[in-house]
Order: structure tokens, then C-alpha cells, then sequence
């Protein structure tokens, strides 16, 4: 027997989501062709599946994607459209952009945007696209701001038009200090660029979200594909720690799992191998943190590696005595084993998720608490 008359047939759409994926095909389809028009250099016709209203807004994103030269923009919907509440005829379409930027043959960063169209007619018109809010990433510099920017062999550097005059000098402290992060990739290949954002006070607000504690001079985040933006806070960072900060915060790049890590516990072993890098070999007692580390010893510390992180609000020398904690129990290691069994130890704790008595037992033949009371 045949289905009832107006019933959808097994494992069908009804007639109203069978509407809705029809259109979400026709947007996506707009989408697509403002991809070409991205990556083929074509303005106007990046624009013009827009409407006037959205223009403004799409003519800064191009300039940035451009600066930053898109490799790789490959738009795909999430679902079917649906409905905005209050505004009739309007509808929104929740799209992941894969994209690339220098190399077109690299691993997809990937980001998720909110699109709102207006149907004209049987077309649909681009409205608005509004800036990514998923964790862990947040808004995007490229979302936000106009940007300058500088590229090198190893790393590209943006920053705000503002800004622009320190590009020249970051591009060849950050070449410099991709050259040491490199060899802290410990899981595969090291990044093919390290993407580094230099933040005004404003943008440091607003990129990724904001919000990071009010000692952080820069931190890296993870944008997919394997792939760490770097962002350095222009009101933080000193001319003279420029370098050690950027050694730090791409070894960060190279050495973490793609989706970071959540264990505060190895909060130690993730600083202090970059604060290990950080440092490029200086003697120990020339490290900077020393005297925040012996008040932190003296201050009421309980002794454990696994509690030294510190809270988003601690004092600056609670947090200069954590990082500096850190290195010395990560230089400790390297000076009794050696910089590649410190690597793997690495790997089997924050991308294998091993615990530090099985990573200690495997890599270094020795019983964590032995190690850790040392």
C-alpha cells in the first residue's frame, strides 16, 4: 500500500523542512560564490550577494582575509535555516568556514558564524554575518577589526592600523623565536605559520573573547586544524620581553594538542616547558623570576606541582613564582634526562592523558613521587 495522501514518506522531510533545505541550498550556493570571489580577489563580487546594510561590515572582513592572504575558504551549513523571531522574511543559517591563510595545502582552521538572510524574491540576500562566540576561540581578529599585517617565512604578524609601525620589529622577533619553538613540536611537524595578533587595549577586550585574567601578557588559543593563534597584549608586554614572551607563547603553538588541554593539574609542565623555551638556554640564575619564586616558597605553598597554578586574580608575584616554579622543575628534568625524554614526557601526559606516575614509570624508568620530591 502507498503512503496516506499528504503524508511524507519513510525516513522524508515534511513539505516545510524539505522547503528549508532547498533554501538553505540556495544560500549556501550564494556562499559559495563569495568564496571564489574571496579567494580570487574579487571585491564586488564578494559583496554582491549582499545586501547594503551588510556591507560595511563585509568590506572590512574581506580586507582582512586579504591581508592576511586566504588560501582556503570553504563555507558549509550546520543545518537547515530557520526562522527569525520578530522579522518576518528573515531567516538565519548557522555555517563552519574552513580556511587557511599563506599555504593553501595546510590543515583547515575552522570557525563557526552566524549568517541572517532576507529573502528578494526567490533569492536570498546576505543581511548580516554576525561574529563567532563558540569556545574556546571566540571573535576572531579578521571578524572585529581592521588589520595590519607582515608575513614571514615562519610566522605572520597582525596588528590594528594604529599599531602598524611595530610590525616590522615583531616579524623579526617572531621569525626569531618560530626558530626555537620548532623544536618543541612534540607531537608531529611544528605549525606551518604561527599566526601572532598584537592587541591594543581595545582589541585585547574583544579578540577571542576577552576576558582572560588580568596578569596575562599573552596566551595562544586553539582555532582547529592543529592550529594556536597567538595573542600578545600591547599594554602588558615590555620592550625588552618581547622575545622571551614570543618564544614562550609559540612554543604553546607547538607543543599543544589541538584542542589545548583542561587539566590544571600539568598546569606546571605546559609553563614551564615554555617557560623552559622562553628562556633559550640563559643560565638559571640569570632567569627573571627567582625572587618570586623564593617568596612563593616561603609564602605558603604547599610544595605540589599539581596546585601551583594560580588563581585568575592572584597577585603578580604569586603568579611570577608559579611560572617560575615551572621552568625550574622542567630545567630540573632536562638537566637530569635530556631535552627529548622531557618531550616525550610531555606528549604521554598532555596529549596522552597519562598520568604522571605511568608517564615517569615509562619514559624515565622512575616513580613520579621520587621525581617530584626532588
Amino acid at each position: 500500500m502507498g503512503d496516506a495522501a499528504g503524508r511524507p514518506a519513510a525516513g522524508g522531510d515534511d513539505p516545510a523542512t524539505a522547503a528549508a533545505r532547498r533554501l538553505g541550498a540556495r544560500m549556501t550556493a550564494q556562499l559559495d560564490r563569495q568564496a571564489t570571489a574571496l579567494l580570487g580577489g574579487d571585491r564586488a563580487g564578494f559583496l554582491a550577494v549582499a545586501e547594503p546594510a551588510a556591507r560595511s561590515d563585509l568590506t572590512r572582513r574581506y580586507a582582512a582575509l586579504r591581508a592576511l592572504r586566504v588560501t582556503v575558504w570553504r563555507p558549509a551549513a550546520d543545518g537547515v535555516p530557520t526562522a527569525v523571531d520578530g522579522h518576518p522574511g528573515e531567516w538565519r543559517l548557522t555555517v563552519t568556514v574552513g580556511y587557511c591563510f599563506v599555504l593553501p595545502g595546510c590543515t583547515p582552521s575552522s570557525v563557526e558564524i552566524g549568517t541572517r538572510w532576507r529573502l528578494v524574491g526567490e533569492e536570498p540576500r546576505l543581511l548580516a554575518v554576525e561574529e563567532s562566540r563558540a569556545k574556546p576561540a571566540g571573535a576572531r581578529p579578521w571578524e572585529v577589526s581592521d588589520l595590519a599585517v607582515a608575513v614571514g617565512k615562519r610566522s605572520v604578524v597582525a596588528t590594528t592600523p594604529a599599531l602598524r609601525a611595530k610590525l616590522p620589529g615583531l616579524l623579526a622577533q617572531a621569525e626569531a623565536a618560530a626558530a626555537v619553538a620548532d623544536s618543541y613540536a612534540v607531537a608531529g611537524s611544528p605549525p606551518d605559520r604561527y599566526l601572532v595578533f598584537y592587541a591594543g587595549r581595545t582589541e585585547w577586550r574583544r579578540w577571542y573573547g576577552g576576558g582572560r585574567p588580568k596578569w596575562t601578557a599573552g596566551y595562544a588559543v586553539g582555532v582547529g586544524g592543529g592550529h594556536h593563534d597567538i595573542v600578545l597584549n600591547a599594554q602588558s608586554v615590555t620592550p625588552t620581553g618581547v622575545d622571551d614572551l614570543l618564544r614562550h607563547e609559540l612554543t604553546h603553538a607547538a607543543s599543544l594538542p589541538d584542542r589545548g588541554y583542561s587539566d590544571r593539574s600539568s598546569w606546571w609542565l605546559v609553563e614551564g616547558l615554555a617557560e623552559y623555551a622562553g628562556a633559550d638556554g640563559q643560565p638559571v640564575g640569570r632567569y627573571e623570576g627567582l625572587a618570586e619564586v623564593r617568596t612563593l616558597v616561603h609564602g605558603g605553598w604547599n610544595g605540589r606541582l599539581d596546585s601551583l597554578a594560580p588563581a585568575d586574580d592572584a597577585a603578580d608575584t604569586r603568579v611570577g613564582g608559579s611560572y617560575g616554579v615551572g621552568y625550574l622543575a622542567v630545567r630540573h628534568l632536562v638537566d637530569r634526562y635530556g631535552e627529548p625524554r622531557v618531550l616525550d614526557f610531555f606528549r604521554a601526559v598532555v596529549h596522552e592523558h597519562r598520568s604522571l606516575d605511568d608517564a615517569a614509570d615509562r619514559v624515565f624508568g622512575e616513580r613520579w613521587p621520587a621525581l617530584h620530591d626532588d
